[in-house]
């Protein structure tokens, strides 16, 4: 065989090794940042189910304190 095309095989080979492991590492690293996206919105998620709670809790403290004040100023 002529070494030219010895050459040009040794190339292509060396092309598609590489091609095929930066489809591989490109691969990886898109499944692993979907991972921590999936990851992040279930953390809002659960913020956000547990946001209602918190607001409701803050609006009977807001009741309790005007009751409170109301008893004071009612003493005085």
């Amino acid at each position: 065989m002529d070494n030219s095309i010895i050459v040009a095989l040794l190339g292509f080979a060396g092309t598609l090794v590489g091609t095929f492991t930066g489809i591989l590492t490109s691969a990886k690293l898109t499944a692993y940042r979907i991972e921590q996206l999936e990851k992040r919105v279930s953390e809002h998620n659960n913020f956000a189910r547990r946001m209602p709670v918190v607001e409701e809790k803050i609006e009977n403290l807001f009741r309790q304190v005007t009751e409170l004040e109301r008893r004071i100023e009612n003493e005085n």
